[in-house]
C-alpha cells in the first residue's frame, strides 16, 4: 500500500464508520417511537388528516387491531426510508465512480443534516414524511461510504474494511432504536402543549441526537476526509444510469457479484424481520419494559461488536470469506428458532447470542465477497447495488414480520426467518473462488 494511503486509512476508516452509522441509526432510531408517533400525531390532526387516512387503510387490514395498526404502521414508514434507500444506493454509488467519492458525500450527508433538520419541527405528520423521504434519498449514499473502504484496503486486506463497515451496520442497526427509545424522555415539549405545523413536538429529543450526530459527520467529511479515488481510476466511460437496481445488477457480468447480492438480500429479510418483531415479542410473552428492551439493544450491540470486530476478522484470516459466512448462517438459524420459543429471559438471551454471532460472521463475510469480486474502477456501482438490496430487505422484513406476527402467531416470524436462510446457505455453496482485482480492468460498452 502506498505511503499516502497509510497516513490517509484510520482516520478515512473512521469517517467511513460514522457516515454507514449514521444512515442505520436514521433508518432505525425511530422504530421504538412508532406506537407513540401514532397516537400523537392521530390526536393533533384527527381522522381527516394524512395520518387518520393511513390508519385508516391500514385498520382494514387487521379488523381495526390496536397493537397490529401500529405495528404496521412502523412498517410502512420504515419501508418508506428503505425503499428509497434501495433505489438511490447504486445511483450515488455510480456517481461516486464517476465524480469521486468526496463530493458525492458532502453532498449526500448534507441532505441528511436537511432531513432531521426537518424531522426535529416536524411538528405535523406531513413534515415527518418529508424528513423520512429526504433521509431515505441521502442515506444510499452508505454505498460511496462502503467505496472509500474498498479504495483503500487492498484485496487481501478488504475484510478487514469490510469488517468495519459491517460493524457500523450492526451497531447502527441495533443502537439506533436504543438511542431513540432513551432520548424519548428527553421532553422538549409536552404532547398536550405541542402544536401542528413547524414546531417542535415531543419527539424532538431523538431528533436533535440525530442531527448533531449527522453535523459532526459531516464536518468531518468536509474538513478531513480524501478523495480516495483519483481521477485516472474513476469510470471510462460511464456506465448507463437508470432508478432500476436490478437492471443495474444484471450490468454487472461479474463472476460471483450477482449470487452474493442475492444471498445478502435474503439474509437481511429473515433478519430484520426477526429484529423488528422481537421487541414485541419480548413484551408481549416476557412483559418486558421499556428499561428492559434498550438493556436488551445493548447486549445485543456489545455481542455485534466482539463477534464482527473480532471472531469474523480471525475466521476470514484462516478459513476466508465463504466458510465463514457459512458459519454465520449455521448460527443464525437456530438463535431465531430459540429467540421464537423463549420462555424465559436466558432463553431469549441465548438465542439473541446466537442471532448476533451469526449475524457478525455473516454480513462483513458478504460485504468482503462483493468487494473482492468487482475491480477497482466499479466499487462504487457494485457496492451500490449490493447495499441498496441489503435496503429493499429492510424494508419487506418489518413489515412481512408484523403481519406474520399479528396474523398468525406470535412466534412465526422467527420459524419463516429460520426457514429462509436456507436459501443463503445453499447458495453459498456454489460461490466461484476470489480473484483480487488489482488494477481497474477497462469497461466496453454496457456493464
Amino acid at each position: 500500500m502506498p505511503p499516502d494511503c497509510c497516513r490517509m486509512k484510520k482516520p478515512t476508516l473512521f469517517i467511513v464508520f460514522l457516515t454507514v452509522f449514521i444512515d442505520v441509526v436514521g433508518f432505525s432510531i425511530i422504530f421504538p417511537l412508532f406506537p407513540a408517533m401514532l397516537d400523537y400525531y392521530l390526536a393533533l390532526e384527527g381522522e381527516d388528516s394524512l395520518i387518520g387516512s393511513l390508519v385508516a387503510w391500514l385498520g382494514k387490514f387487521t379488523g381495526g387491531d390496536k397493537n397490529a395498526v401500529a405495528t404496521l404502521f412502523g412498517g410502512v414508514l420504515g419501508s418508506l426510508y428503505g425503499v428509497l434507500q434501495f433505489v438511490f444506493a447504486p445511483i450515488w454509488g455510480a456517481y461516486s465512480d464517476r465524480h469521486g467519492r468526496r463530493p458525492t458525500l458532502v453532498f449526500t450527508l448534507g441532505g441528511i443534516v436537511l432531513a432531521n433538520l426537518i424531522w426535529v419541527f416536524a411538528g405535523s405528520f406531513a413534515l415527518l414524511v418529508l424528513g423520512r423521504v429526504l433521509g431515505g434519498i441521502m442515506a444510499g449514499n452508505i454505498s460511496a461510504a462502503s467505496a472509500v473502504a474498498a479504495d483503500i484496503t487492498p484485496g487481501k486486506e478488504r475484510a478487514s474494511g469490510m469488517i468495519l463497515i459491517g460493524v457500523a451496520l450492526g451497531l447502527g442497526f441495533i443502537l439506533g432504536p436504543a438511542i431513540g427509545g432513551l432520548a424519548y424522555s428527553w421532553q422538549l415539549v409536552e404532547g398536550g402543549e405541542a402544536s401542528a405545523g413547524l414546531a417542535l413536538h415531543p419527539f424532538s429529543g431523538p431528533a436533535i441526537i440525530a442531527l448533531g450526530i449527522a453535523a459532526v459527520n459531516w464536518a468531518l467529511v468536509i474538513f478531513r476526509l480524501s478523495e480516495s479515488l483519483p481521477p485516472e481510476k474513476r469510470e471510462q466511460p460511464p456506465a448507463k444510469r437508470g432508478f432500476n437496481p436490478f437492471a443495474q445488477l444484471r450490468r454487472i457480468h461479474l463472476p460471483g457479484v450477482p449470487p452474493t447480492n442475492l444471498m445478502y438480500f435474503a439474509y437481511w429479510c429473515a433478519f430484520s424481520s426477526v429484529e423488528f418483531t422481537v421487541t414485541f415479542f419480548a413484551t408481549e410473552t416476557l412483559k418486558f419494559t421499556p428499561l428492559d428492551i434498550a438493556w436488551m439493544f445493548v447486549f445485543i450491540g456489545v455481542s455485534l461488536i466482539f463477534f464482527q470486530g473480532g471472531v469474523a476478522r480471525q475466521l476470514i484470516k484462516r478459513v476466508g470469506e465463504r466458510r465463514t459466512a457459512l458459519f454465520g448462517v449455521c448460527s443464525t438459524l437456530p438463535g431465531f428458532l430459540i429467540i421464537g420459543n423463549a420462555t424465559s429471559t436466558e432463553m431469549l438471551y441465548g438465542g439473541l447470542l446466537l442471532m448476533t454471532s451469526g449475524s457478525g460472521m455473516t454480513m462483513p463475510s458478504l460485504n468482503s465477497l462483493v468487494s473482492r469480486y468487482t475491480p477497482g474502477d466499479r466499487q462504487g456501482l457494485s457496492l451500490g447495488v449490493f447495499r441498496s438490496l441489503g435496503s429493499l430487505s429492510r424494508a419487506i422484513g418489518p413489515i412481512t414480520g408484523g403481519l406474520l406476527y399479528w396474523k398468525f402467531d406470535n412466534s412465526m416470524p422467527f420459524w419463516v426467518g429460520a426457514a429462509f436462510l436456507i436459501v443463503p446457505f445453499f447458495m453459498m455453496l456454489g460461490l466461484p473462488p476470489v480473484h483480487d482485482h488489482d488494477k481497474p480492468i477497462a469497461v466496453n460498452g454496457e456493464q
